[in-house]
């Protein structure tokens, strides 16, 4: 079951990540998530309505904090998708994301079957390979800042996803899904605070807006799907272990960079493709273990 479900949130956040990259190139990562986070903040509510149960203190407030790191991570790892390429900039951002919720669960206390770590192991690899890209040579060496490196941001968001992951799986534990809601609210929170901030530094202005009925649908889309990611996970660590939901659910970058692959013929290198291989082998051994 945890496997399944795992891999629905990878499915579902790599087409996520993918549209919302997309929207973030022709708008900006912030006039992207005006959009896909209202509208996710619908999904999960709506989802925790239908699961039933009542929201307590404690976990919308751990939710709320997930949600802090979260919504951080959008923002960063919306800039890097803008910035791109897309095959970099998504595995890099999950590798990142991996590790705090393997070490989390580890410290915890969790064990795994020797066929799934072994598992475990090709998929963090996996995750390695499909990253790797070639060097493009620049025209000058001019100086870039640290929001210009599309990679460096792609890892930032993935140590605040790994935060999310690591905190949402442990709130999620009682059996509800009102964790959630509180991380939207929490990624709503850090939006409306950085779109303030920008504002105001920017003189009013947030750049170019999502508009059009197509970019306004795929903006829309990669909210609900996010959304619906969320959901899967939380309900992937209440039927099995944190560090190999975590794990499993890291491999959207698979099919964010297949997608990409299609869209923008961001070519796959010998290795990346080796790395979906092996991505493949590894979700096997989980299976099987």
């Amino acid at each position: 079951m945890v496997t399944v479900l795992a891999l629905g949130a990878a499915l579902a956040y790599g087409v996520a990540d993918f549209l919302g990259g997309a929207v973030s190139r022709r708008a900006t990562a912030l006039q992207a998530l005006l959009w896909c986070v209202p509208v996710g903040f619908v999904v999960v509510l709506t989802a925790a309505l239908i699961d039933g149960g009542a929201p307590t203190a404690p976990s919308l407030a751990w939710g709320f904090g997930a949600g802090l790191a979260g919504g951080t991570g959008l923002i960063t790892f919306y800039g890097a998708l803008a910035r791109g390429p897309m095959s970099v900039v998504a595995p890099v951002s999950a590798l990142a994301a991996a590790v705090l919720p393997v070490a989390a669960g580890v410290v915890r206390g969790e064990r795994l079957s020797a066929t799934v770590i072994a598992g475990v192991l090709l998929c963090l690899v996996a995750i390695g390979m499909v990253s790797m890209e070639e060097d493009k040579e620049e025209t000058a060496p001019a100086k870039r800042s640290l929001t210009d490196s599309g990679p460096l941001m792609a890892a930032v968001s993935g140590i605040c996803f790994g935060v999310f992951f690591t905190i949402l799986g442990a709130a999620g534990k009682d059996g509800d899904l009102w964790p959630i809601v509180g991380s939207r609210v929490g990624n709503l929170a850090v939006v409306l605070v950085a779109v303030a901030v920008a504002l105001r530094l920017r003189g009013g202005n947030l750049g170019p807006r999502v508009s059009g009925r197509t970019l306004i649908a795929l903006a829309l889309l990669s909210g609900i799907l996010d959304a619906s990611a969320n959901v899967l996970f939380v309900v992937a660590t209440q039927h099995g272990l944190l560090s190999l939901a975590a794990v499993l659910t890291s491999l959207y970058p698979a099919i964010t960079v297949l997608l990409a692959r299609i869209a923008y013929s961001e070519r796959l290198r010998a290795v990346q493709r080796v790395g979906l291989a092996v991505a493949a082998t590894g979700v096997v051994l989980v299976t099987a273990g």
